[in-house]
């Protein structure tokens, strides 16, 4: 996965709150498990509305509780996919949120007030490093976890993760092959 350090550029604004995942991509188009592909299928039926634009941006920025409903991985695939590599919300579904974090998508969490001045201004900068979001007309501060951050700063998923943990495996592994108990020295 690519790592962020600052994504910037256009956004996209998505004015509905309580977007569940089956509106951004629709039970029929899950039937694969790829990662990739399912950009061209995000917000499907609502693409078919004629006042529907889905301009292709770095950042989308949306209503509360993005991502509600079912946990299904595709969501954060499509929006990937598509092209987003941030999402500005007042709040996030919780599993949602953690699957964004495992494919490097970034869900930053603002008050719908911020929102709404950042979809006005219709730039951003999002800076991971520094937890910070800046606009033309405002700044924001945002609260991320540090093994998050860690994990979309050095673009690790979870088997990357793992591996960083290398020699303390091997250190068990080495431990688990002598004969007697299990000690280990972590």
């Amino acid at each position: 996965m690519r790592a962020i350090e600052t994504i910037s550029g256009r956004v996209t604004h998505l004015d509905r709150a309580d977007v569940d995942t089956d509106q951004i991509i629709p039970k029929q188009f899950l039937k694969r498990i790829e990662r990739t592909g399912f950009g061209e299928f995000l917000f499907y039926d609502w693409r078919k509305e004629p006042d529907f634009e889905l301009p292709e941006n770095p950042i989308l920025v949306t209503g509360r509780n993005f991502g509600c409903g079912s946990s299904r991985e595709h969501a954060p695939w499509a929006l990937n996919d598509f092209g987003f590599r941030a999402i500005i919300a007042p709040s996030f579904a919780d599993i949602f949120r953690s699957n964004c974090t495992k494919i490097g998508l970034l869900p930053v969490v603002l008050s719908a007030e911020q929102c709404a001045s950042i979809a006005e201004a219709g730039q951003a900068q999002v800076d991971l490093a520094g937890q910070e979001v800046r606009w033309p007309g405002g700044t924001a501060t945002f609260e991320i976890g540090p093994e998050i951050k860690h994990r979309l700063l050095n673009g690790l998923d979870d088997i990357a993760l793992t591996l960083e943990e290398d020699e303390a495996i091997a250190s068990y592994e080495r431990n688990r092959e002598r004969p007697g108990p299990v000690t280990t020295s972590l």
